[in-house]
């Protein structure tokens, strides 16, 4: 009887906790960080100002929560359900993949939110730039730069330099999230920016391919 009221409670609380992150998180990225009060996260709740105290300390320690959310956003884990070699082997495939990705999250409510507050909070908060150029970009690029070095030794691509070659990639990708988010709030047409994705795949892949040879008959 007792085990069971306490495991109701901590769900009811864990669910709590979650909500309350869910609308801090749609408040800050809507007004910003620093406009935000605790109080009109409260009311947004339709809850007591005091009563959110029993589950967070401060804003901060609501910020802080969500900056730790974005260790698992999609981003961070663009290669953990791919083997190296076989996706290397896709080539084109891969980085088509990789950039669809991008553009689905785009248009993703929870993501954009997380991307917003990213942004508004990386020129504030020295935890947010290190996750950032951690694990949205250096990580991402270096797992990038190996596949495309397998792609070298697989003669799909060019020799080039790969470290090079993954951020030449990777930084469109993460202007036109950028570009989307920004028509989204200004309530603008995403169209011209939604096909960039793929043509950017496409403008990528030309320069570094290395052109198949048809096989002589003589």
């Amino acid at each position: 009887m007792n085990d069971n009221t306490g495991t109701s409670a901590l769900s009811k609380g864990s669910k709590t906790k979650v909500k309350i992150l869910k609308t801090a998180l749609k408040l800050f990225s809507s007004k910003g960080y620093k406009a935000t009060t605790v109080r009109d996260i409260a009311g947004a709740m339709g809850m007591k100002q005091s009563a959110l105290y029993n589950h967070f300390k401060n804003k901060d320690a609501i910020l802080e929560a969500l900056i730790s959310e974005l260790t698992s956003s999609a981003i961070v884990h663009l290669f953990d359900d791919k083997d190296p070699q076989t996706a290397a082997k896709g080539g084109k495939t891969l980085l088509a993949g990789i950039a669809t990705k991008f553009k689905l999250l785009s248009f993703d409510a929870q993501n954009e939110a997380l991307f917003k507050l990213l942004m508004q909070e990386m020129f504030r908060n020295e935890r947010v730039r290190e996750i950032y150029n951690e694990h949205f970009y250096q990580e991402n690029v270096k797992k990038l730069s190996s596949y495309l070095f397998m792609m070298m030794q697989e003669e799909l691509i060019r020799s080039s330099d790969p470290l090079l070659l993954a951020n030449e990639f990777f930084s469109p990708l993460f202007f036109y999230q950028m570009q989307v988010s920004l028509l989204k709030m200004d309530k603008k047409s995403t169209s011209s920016v939604v096909s960039m994705f793929e043509k950017h795949v496409d403008f990528f892949w030309d320069n570094i391919k290395i052109e198949q040879q048809p096989n002589s008959l003589f």
